[in-house]
């Protein structure tokens, strides 16, 4: 294992099974130990070579990595997107409308004109205000309904462990890794000494074991019936780039330790991740969601206009919960449809009364800041690093002060900024996503035994040599400091803030005469 642990705790295994595989050793794969150290010979060609050049060009203590340098400009990328945006200003027309003889009112939307596909757009609150639908009379046109079917998501990889302790408990990367780890150790829960609580929480795998969904299904009939239970056990596959697969899914060691069992025993985290864990492996195996989506077509017209307006009002209805009587995953940003209004019931023909009629203004959004659980899904979408470097690759960047946490967004610091941009400008293929991506495609290659490790290296290191050299030669020396209205009360010169190893400090211009 990659983390050996302070002490050793068996996960139910039985001594027959411990016997039989110390009696068949295997021999040990060259190919991944090949591979192996071509990653640990490329990181530190990058890391050790350009971080003593941003020593001397910008200053003490600072870092570049592979893996570390790209997430950063993803950051700072990011945040240039959103200072470049533009808003563009947008209008919609909601009427709110009842049948006649109920009370229960509801919101639809001005959609189209009726025989037309395109939608109508309303650049402007003049076009709002000069609506042709005062007075107009309503009426339902069409009622569709369609019953729609949820999936529940696969048990947890390392990287979507990572993303939903975020969105859910609020923890970091690493506290989410920290506690996993305790978890996996193993804990005193009771008689029979520590007992290892997870399986290997560094893991890009969705797979899970044959005995661990049979163990799953039967909780579920036992404790939800069988209605609750799909007639065929669910396997999922992994799609992310560059997936390896070489453990199981993050899942309890038996699903039979439900949570409540567990709150004497472990602490706040430990007990709160092992709930999200419990419930992510037991929901993955539970039947669909059903819901009965409904959308009303309305038609408006007024003495104003020939056209017929159409307008839009959806809803939906849960069915059957399935595996939503559990577990739900968290969605990004608040990216979640799942809470669409109830409508009431209505067939074609029946004639609506409005009640209001309002014009409201919309603005389109730039691109939300990084979270950590937002960079960690990039960068597993992009292929860039491994499930076992997302939190100490997030944690980096924050230590040295290239990125701050403001709330759950990351924002980029001056100095984080400045050295994206001096390594854009000098390692273009090292600060290249995709570059890195294909290495990591490379490195797969040769624990395949496809490819050689030493001729890659080789192909590596010639244009890194060159771009290093270049930059030794031009890479220009950078002051950073931010300008103040304070002056220095000792000299009354203007004081500056830097940014050293500790973080962000005040100075006095007059160092060193000065101190």
């Amino acid at each position: 294992r990659a983390d050996p642990p302070k002490r050793v705790v068996f996960h139910e295994i039985t001594k027959e099974a411990v016997e039989e595989a110390f009696s068949h050793p295997r021999e040990i794969d060259m190919q991944l130990v090949n591979a192996q150290q071509a990653r640990r010979i490329l990181d530190r060609l990058v890391g050790y070579q350009i971080s003593p050049l941003l020593w001397r060009r910008v200053q003490r203590g600072l870092s570049a990595g592979r893996v570390q340098s790209v997430s950063l400009k993803m950051v700072v990328d990011r945040e240039r997107e959103i200072l470049a945006f533009v808003p563009v200003e947008s209008w919609s027309i909601d009427a709110q409308l009842r049948k006649g003889g109920t009370k229960t009112e509801f919101s639809a939307a001005l959609h189209s004109v009726k025989g037309e596909r395109k939608r109508i757009d309303i650049p402007t609150e003049q076009e709002a205000r000069q609506s042709e639908l005062e007075g107009a009379a309503y009426q339902v046109a069409e009622v569709r309904k369609r019953d729609v079917r949820q999936r529940p998501a696969a048990p947890f990889t390392t990287s979507t462990m990572q993303q939903e302790a975020g969105r859910k408990l609020r923890f970091t990367a690493q506290r989410t890794m920290s506690t996993a780890q305790q978890l996996y150790e193993g804990l005193d829960v009771g008689s029979g000494g520590p007992v290892g609580l997870i399986t290997y929480m560094r893991t890009d795998s969705t797979q899970v074991a044959g005995s661990a969904i049979a163990e799953v299904r039967e909780y579920i009939s036992s404790r939800y019936g069988k209605d609750h239970v799909p007639d065929k056990p669910r396997f999922y596959s992994k799609r992310s780039k560059g997936a390896q697969e070489a453990h199981e899914a993050v899942r309890p060691t038996s699903i039979k330790r439900d949570p409540s069992s567990l709150k004497d025993y472990l602490s706040r985290e430990q007990l709160n991740l092992y709930t999200l864990i419990w419930s992510r492996m037991l929901a993955s195996q539970m039947a669909d969601a059903r819901t009965e989506a409904t959308t009303i077509d309305i038609d408006a017209k007024s003495e104003k206009s020939t056209n017929i307006y159409n307008f839009r009002a959806t809803g939906s209805v849960l069915i059957f919960p399935g595996f939503r009587t559990l577990y739900l995953e968290s969605q990004d940003d608040n990216d979640n449809d799942d809470n669409q209004k109830t409508l009431p019931k209505l067939d074609s023909q029946d004639i609506l009364k409005c009640m209001d009629l309002n014009a409201n203004q919309h603005f389109t959004q730039p691109p939300p800041r990084f979270t950590e659980a937002t960079l960690i899904k990039a960068m597993e979408e992009k292929g860039i690093g491994r499930p076992s470097t997302y939190a100490p690759t997030i944690g980096t960047i924050l230590d040295r002060n290239y990125v701050e946490r403001e709330q759950t967004r990351l924002f980029p610091t001056i100095l984080g900024t400045t050295v994206a941009d001096l390594l854009k400008e000098y390692f273009i293929e090292i600060m290249d996503p995709d570059f890195t991506a294909r290495m990591e495609e490379e490195l797969d290659e040769v624990s395949t035994g496809d490819r050689e490790w030493v001729p890659m290296l080789h192909e590596f290191y010639g244009p890194f040599e060159q771009a290093l050299d270049t930059a030794q030669e031009k890479m220009p020396r950078i002051k950073l400091e931010e300008e103040t209205n304070e002056v220095c009360e000792t000299c009354e010169s203007p004081m500056v803030i830097k940014t050293g190893r500790f973080g962000r400090f005040m100075a006095c211009t007059g160092f060193p005469d000065c101190r």
